[in-house]
């Protein structure tokens, strides 16, 4: 079985991003204590003591296709979250981008819309996708926002679509772009960039 998406280094004025691996665990359990982010009952970011465990599974995940980074501030030289290409349909050349997070000092800054403009021009431009994905917790308002102001459409919402580690039965708001939607969304993102230089 052929590889889709193989491991890479995306790089911007902002971020890079590094394929995941042990050696950033410590730089990533920092950065999960800055708004100890795993206090979010919505969401999938690792306590401190779990980074380890998160990056097993990245990258055991990776072994079936996906690729994990971990986003690197090349401002401070410091990696202040995660994020990956995961739920890979090498097939139909589909993918999500999820699992993200960033310490809450970098939340609303350039990271987050660089690291999507990076990993988009990377999957609609050398890879070819069809379609990427994103996908977040109903009660994630903020994610939800965050989605789109990227550009992507919501598609549904799947119900009762996952248990979560609490027994609670989690509603997934599913959004993505089309391949033919990548040149305006593409513009959309640039233009946000322009506000961080």
């Amino acid at each position: 079985m052929s590889v889709w998406i193989e491991p890479v280094t995306l790089g911007g004025r902002h971020v890079r991003l590094e394929p995941l691996s042990h050696e950033h665990a410590p730089a990533l359990a920092e950065a999960v204590l800055d708004g100890q982010l795993w206090r979010l009952w919505y969401t999938f970011v690792p306590a401190p003591d779990g980074v380890e465990g998160y990056i097993e599974s990245a990258l055991a995940e990776g072994e079936r296709g996906g690729l994990a980074f971990a986003v690197r501030d090349l401002a401070s030289d410091t990696v202040v979250g995660s994020t990956r290409f995961c739920h890979v349909d090498s097939t139909h050349r589909r993918a999500e981008i999820g699992y993200t997070w960033y310490a809450r000092r970098f939340q609303r800054s350039a990271i987050n819309t660089e690291c999507k403009r990076l990993m988009l021009a990377h999957a609609f431009e050398d890879l070819e996708a069809i379609a990427i994905e994103f996908r977040t917790h109903w009660h994630n308002r903020a994610s939800r926002a965050a989605i789109a102001r990227l550009g992507a459409k919501q598609d549904g919402v799947l119900r009762n679509h996952q248990v979560s580690a609490d027994g609670i039965l989690r509603d997934t708001v599913v959004f993505s772009i089309i391949a033919a939607e990548w040149p305006a969304v593409r513009q959309n993102l640039d233009f946000q960039l322009e506000r961080f230089e």
